[in-house]
């Protein structure tokens, strides 16, 4: 066995290998960029070595830089974790050459399944149902749009070397087949460095379900079920759990068999992970083979009980699996959300910036320890105070629960996202709670394009429905009344001035175009008991009991003795004295005030906010790679303006009617802040 391992990656797949290497008792060493000097995979690494700029391209992804720091180090293996260089042939090559050893597949295996068109032609030959499409680089447009007619619309052109969701389109008709295609070739060039591309078929109300396989050196190859991955944005998967609410035993035997063949073709050694795209009648066809660790094994960690982590390296070291197939286990129901820094409320734009706020639920599982299941799980790479830097992919943090069935993990995540507090950057929690409270999530019947068909449009704070709103509006009654005994029962206060408590209030839930509501409450205490009360809001009554803190935003408590979880604090970026309430993804900013005083606040005037339709604003923090126009330009509603970056996407923006460009306001390379003006219109 390997005394010290170096993890080629950030963020929370590096601290995520640390933990099971810490287990198994070896050494390990970080690599780290420039923005991540501070970052918390290196305060948990035995070593950390610096290695370049900030940009992946100039520090993570330099293969040469990597392997001078496994020789500095003396570290016998690598593991790659995900993204990066984890499915790099070259890579993984070059470390062979080295003798270091590589934590994931060999060379051979990578180049086989890596290029998705040869990996077709694979599958192919080793009897694994496949999509009808066109298999070879394609030359141009033009041949794009013949292909396209051929196999019939809607279609999929696909980058050759993509991955996550980049260098991807569906395309209707011939315009966007054209169109499509020139798109996905430049994403790919600039991504992956390889331009090619190739055309399939797109399945109708597709699901998309992946089978976890691990082989060893030995010839061993066993499936560890699947994972259900339909829910996803734009390509890139939200929610994934396993086992699947959709496919039958039958089902799931025959795509584990398959991929097992699919993995023993190539001679596959390690972790990986084979997607299949399942259609309305489970009838199944092979996508891609993902020759590395997934973002979203810990649900498949949680159902079988087995550390996939630790697999990886004893396979890596030459030891044989130490299970067949019929020792793999499906127990209970396993739920992961991302967590990402992006603004749902703004198209998901990317939120940069630091984490003045970081406090996750409490954890009862924990990565590598495959006793303690049935609970609630955090994989993250950060910190409170530390940084979410532009650089890197969105994830601020993985949000697993276990449960004994499909409805217990529902309510358990939808209870871990009310206590997850995240401040200083926005991030799309109220978004995961929206899609676990759909009645189409909830009962099983959704596919890839769910969100899509659903939050079409955007996504709205309307778009979250609570099952008792007034629940929100009594909790501010309830905290407001909290804070004024604690008043009241100050001392030194002059005779006649004294606080007074008070038992019935008016809570303003603030609306941002001045609409405000107004709802009386009554508050009673419980004699001798404190921190509990009961509040009347119209024909409702909540007896809520809480022992948390004036000043923990995470409040735990029972309401009518049900158990809750919401978060509350002091102040809102407009209104220094509302109280901002968020529970199950709904959230308020609401005054609790008395009565008298909400007479007075319903006279104040609404101030409305200064008219900034003549501006092109930044819609999130990041890099303006170009502007498009000049002073005195002629602009057409539609037409492109300016280019930002973060996160690796690029956002292009684009004007909203027509004007004249009076002031260009920003310039290409500047880093600009959210709402920044960029260009003036005359």
């Amino acid at each position: 066995m390997f005394t010290k391992i170096l993890i080629a990656n950030r963020g929370e797949i590096a601290c995520r290998v640390i933990a099971t290497a810490k287990k198994m008792g070896i050494k390990t060493v970080a690599v780290y960029s420039d923005a991540d000097k501070e970052a918390r995979h290196v305060a948990l690494a035995d070593e950390a070595v610096n290695i370049g700029p900030a940009p992946s391209r100039e520090s993570y992804l330099q293969a040469e830089k990597i392997i001078a720091a496994c020789k500095q180090t003396g570290a016998q293996a690598v593991h790659p974790g995900y993204g990066f260089l984890s499915e790099n042939e070259a890579f993984a090559k070059r470390c062979e050459d080295e003798g270091i050893a590589f934590i994931g597949p060999k060379a051979h295996s990578i180049a086989a399944m890596g290029d998705k068109i040869a990996s077709k032609k694979l599958a192919n030959e080793a009897k694994v149902n496949t999509i009808p499409g066109y298999n070879d680089a394609i030359a141009g447009p033009e041949q794009a749009v013949e292909i396209a007619k051929g196999i019939g619309y809607p279609v999929m052109i696909k980058a050759s070397a993509g991955g996550g969701g980049k260098g991807l389109r569906v395309a209707f008709n011939d315009k966007e087949a054209f169109e499509g295609f020139s798109s996905c070739q430049n994403e790919a060039r600039n991504s992956f460095g390889d331009d090619r591309i190739f055309i399939e078929k797109f399945v109708q109300e597709p699901r998309h379900i992946e089978i976890q396989v691990l082989g060893d050196s030995h010839g061993n190859v066993i499936y560890l079920n699947e994972r259900e991955c339909s829910i996803q944005r734009r390509h890139q998967k939200v929610i994934e759990e396993a086992p699947s609410p959709f496919i039958s035993d039958a089902t799931r035997k025959a795509m584990g068999e398959q991929a097992v063949q699919l993995a023993k073709a190539v001679k596959y050694q390690s972790a990986g992970t084979v997607e299949f795209v399942v259609g309305k009648d489970q009838d199944f066809y092979f996508l891609e083979m993902n020759t590395r660790l997934q973002v979203e094994h810990p649900v498949t960690e949680c159902i079988t009980g087995l550390d996939l982590v630790e697999l990886m390296i004893r396979v890596a070291a030459g030891e044989k699996l130490p299970l067949t197939q019929a020792d793999v286990k499906r127990d209970g129901w396993a739920i992961e959300c991302r967590i990402n820094a992006e603004d749902p409320f703004r198209n998901f734009l990317p939120s940069t910036g630091r984490l003045v706020r970081f406090a996750p639920p409490e954890q009862t599982m924990w990565q590598g320890d495959t006793e303690h299941l049935q609970g609630v799980r955090v994989d993250t790479g950060v910190q409170d105070g530390g940084e979410i830097p532009m650089f890197y992919d969105s994830m601020i943090a993985k949000l697993i629960v276990h449960g004994k069935d499909r409805n217990d993990a529902i309510a358990k995540m939808r209870e871990a996202l009310n206590g997850f507090v995240i401040r200083g950057v926005s991030s799309n929690i109220p978004f995961q709670a929206a899609l676990l409270a759909h009645p189409k999530f909830v009962s099983g019947d959704f596919n890839t394009g769910f969100i899509a068909e659903n939050y079409g449009k955007g996504f709205f704070a309307e778009d979250v429905p609570h099952d008792d709103a007034a629940f929100l509006t009594a909790l501010a009654a309830f905290v407001r009344r909290k804070s004024r005994e604690r008043a009241a029962g100050m001392s030194g206060q002059l005779p006649g001035y004294a606080v007074d408590a008070g038992k019935d209030y008016v809570v303003v839930t603030l609306d941002a175009a001045g609409n405000n509501s107004y709802t009386a409450v009554h508050v009673d205490e419980f004699e001798g008991e404190t921190g509990s009360a009961q509040v009347r809001v119209g024909a409702s009554s909540y007896v809520i009991r809480s022992k948390s803190r004036l000043n923990d935003i995470a409040i735990t408590g029972t309401v009518n003795g049900k158990a809750f979880t919401a978060q509350v604090e002091r102040g809102t970026p407009k209104n220094p004295l509302a109280l901002r309430v968020q529970h199950n993804g709904t959230r308020i900013d609401a005054l609790v005030m008395s009565p008298r005083m909400a007479e007075l606040h319903k006279l104040m005037p609404h101030k409305a906010p200064p008219d900034m339709s003549r501006y092109v604003l930044s819609p999130m923090p990041g890099l303006l790679v170009d502007v498009a126009v000049v002073p005195g330009q002629k602009v057409q509603a539609g037409e492109r303006v300016a280019v930002i970056e973060a996160m690796k996407m690029e956002n292009v923006l684009f004007a909203a009617a027509d004007g004249v460009v009076g002031k260009v306001l920003a310039a290409k390379g500047e880093s600009l802040s959210v709402d920044q003006a960029i260009v003036e219109f005359v």
